[in-house]
This record gives C-alpha cells, sequence and structure tokens, in this order.
C-alpha cells in the first residue's frame, strides 16, 4: 500500500512516469524502507497504461460489488431487573419559624 501511495504522489507531483528511485525517494522522506520487489513490480504492472483509466476502471468493478449489510441484529435486550429502583430519599421538612 506504502509503495502504491508514493507511485500515486509521484504523478500528483507531475511525474508521468515514476521510477524506482521516485518512489524510493518518496517513501525515504518519511522515514519508510522500500522493498526493491514491490518497487519493480509495481512500476512493471503499470508500464504503458494510463493510471486515470485504472482508476475508473477499477471504481466500475468497486461499484458492482454488493455493499449492503444483511438484515440489522435487532437491539440488544433490555438489562435484566434487579428488583424495585431504590427510592429516592425524602428531604426532611424544615421546621417552620415561628414569630
Amino acid at each position: 500500500m506504502r509503495v502504491i501511495s508514493a507511485y500515486l504522489l509521484a504523478v500528483l507531483g507531475g511525474k508521468e512516469k515514476p521510477t524506482a528511485a521516485d518512489i524510493n525517494a518518496i517513501l525515504g522522506s518519511v522515514g519508510v524502507e522500500a522493498e526493491a520487489d514491490k518497487v519493480s513490480k509495481l512500476i512493471s504492472e503499470l508500464e504503458g497504461k494510463d493510471l486515470e483509466e485504472l482508476i475508473a476502471e477499477g471504481s466500475k468493478k468497486l461499484a458492482t460489488v454488493p455493499s449492503g449489510g444483511g438484515g440489522g441484529g435487532g437491539g440488544g435486550g433490555a438489562a435484566a431487573g434487579g428488583g424495585a429502583a431504590a427510592a429516592a430519599p425524602e428531604p426532611e421538612p424544615e421546621p417552620e419559624e415561628e414569630e
């Protein structure tokens, strides 16, 4: 995922065809060491392909994936009653002042 992100950042930065050195420089700038095999595989997979077309194609594929969840699980049961609730203590009446 990091390698793909670095590739996309390079494209957004103006590089039409990012190289392994570009990707390594981007990842190195944030302290991440890229795995050379993953970088070379990504570059070879994307060689000669338009990135915007790939993104549009992937979006179409994602649109066909059902995303609705199953029926709701229903609400949880109410807490078990532990008897009557404790009654709030009644305030003591204040003595009336006589004049």
